[in-house]
């Protein structure tokens, strides 16, 4: 099977900032729900008769796993681009 190199890279880019994408994600939701959403602390959000609160606070502050992901993920496609020169 032949794996195209653009949608290794593609995955890879993809894995690295998805911390960032989820954080965005929560401040969205917040904002479309009109709850306060900072780092400090759960702060109350209902939404549907639930609160998500807790939810949105973990997905925001998930966003700092980046600076795990961005670097494991420029090392990824480093050993890709490796890999692909020595095959080739």
């Amino acid at each position: 099977m032949h794996v195209r190199p653009w949608l290794v890279y593609l995955v890879i880019a993809f894995l690295g900032v998805l911390p960032v994408l989820i954080a965005m994600l929560a401040g969205v939701i917040a904002n479309w729900a009109k709850c306060e959403l900072n780092e400090g602390s759960v702060n109350p959000c209902v939404i549907a008769g639930r609160d998500v609160g807790r939810l949105l606070y973990m997905m925001f502050v998930g966003g700092w796993f980046t600076f795990m992901t961005m670097p494991a993920a420029l090392f990824a496609a480093l050993v890709y681009s490796i890999y692909l020169l020595v095959i080739r």
